[in-house]
């Protein structure tokens, strides 16, 4: 196979199995101070835990860029863009960074090639060459980026061919792809973040009480504007579709656990039993209990027919 430089934009991670090469992952703690500009030939990726900060990028016309990144914000630099950091006088940040490359693939985890084949959105993302990208991250990706790096810290250099290291930054490039995607769709069409992070949230928290105006604060909305944008993306009430996601894990929960039927409720966040049972039937036609005796029955008549040794 061809030997490649630390682009995240080469053919060749498309056409060969390659899988991830790291030369450096560490936090730092930064105070005001500026770096001079650099450049090293890896793919960078630098992670705001906390503070501020801005990042000047000196593009191939010899443009220069800043970038001004907040906690939760993410930049990712293609090789050989050179770069610098800035801390201005009276804040300071802290940065989670890691600097990757390209090696051959070996063992089971899958290959860049065979990721984007079945991920149309990474494949996307390496088709869309960029100097940097700037991306906002719902915590999604630091989660990764903390559980890799610290992969990494336990095996040292010569364990980064481990399974779980390359797994690990195989859902790191699916999750920042993801995000790539959303953001190219949410500058088309803002609506459709907003609507985006309530189901989230909606899907976080369906196990307690909560209203439209917790979601509303949650994504920073007026409640009556998210209301009528969620509506307009989905077809449902944010009431209609918390309901349906309740009664849907409630059905997940009487067909594939043990939970005793009069507990279900307080597992989907409804305080009132008979409210409860009112919303299945009306979600579901049938009772809560219907419902498991139906499950039941469909299981002992799916069950394979005991035999007997002779």
């Amino acid at each position: 196979m061809p030997e490649l430089n630390g682009s995240l934009f080469q053919q060749a991670l498309l056409d060969g199995e390659y899988g991830p090469h790291f030369f450096a992952y560490y936090y730092k703690q930064w105070n005001p101070y500026t770096m001079a500009y650099h450049q090293h030939n890896s793919t960078e990726i630098m992670y705001l835990i906390s503070g501020s900060c801005a990042v000047d990028v000196r593009q191939h016309t010899n443009v220069e860029e800043r970038f001004r990144l907040k906690r939760g914000e993410l930049i990712m630099l293609d090789a050989n863009v050179p770069h610098r950091l800035m801390v201005e006088e009276g804040r300071s940040c802290r940065m989670l960074n890691v600097e990757f490359g390209f090696t051959a693939s070996t063992g089971a985890a899958p290959s860049i090639a065979r990721l984007a084949e079945e991920e149309e959105e990474l494949a996307g993302l390496l088709r869309a060459p960029f100097s940097s990208l700037v991306l906002p991250d719902p915590e999604e990706v630091f989660h990764v980026l903390k559980s890799l790096v610290l992969e990494l810290d336990q095996h040292g250099g010569e364990g980064q061919g481990s399974l779980m290291i390359r797994l690990l930054f195989a859902e790191l490039l699916l999750r920042l792809s993801r995000l790539r995607r959303e953001q190219q769709q949410a500058s088309q069409q803002p609506s459709q973040l907003y609507v985006r992070r309530a189901i989230e949230f909606l899907h976080q928290n369906y196990d307690r009480g909560i209203q439209v105006k917790e979601v509303a604060a949650e994504v920073s909305l007026h409640p009556g504007y998210l209301h009528r944008i969620f509506r307009a993306h989905t077809g449902r009430t944010l009431t209609d579709y918390l309901n349906m996601l309740r009664m849907e894990k409630a059905r997940m929960l009487l067909g594939q656990s043990e939970i005793p039927v009069a507990e279900i409720a307080d597992y989907v966040g409804i305080g009132s039993r008979q409210y409860f049972h009112l919303l299945f039937r009306k979600y579901t036609g049938c009772t809560p209990v219907e419902y498991r005796n139906s499950m039941e029955r469909f299981s002992w008549s799916n069950s394979p027919p005991e035999t007997t040794g002779k």
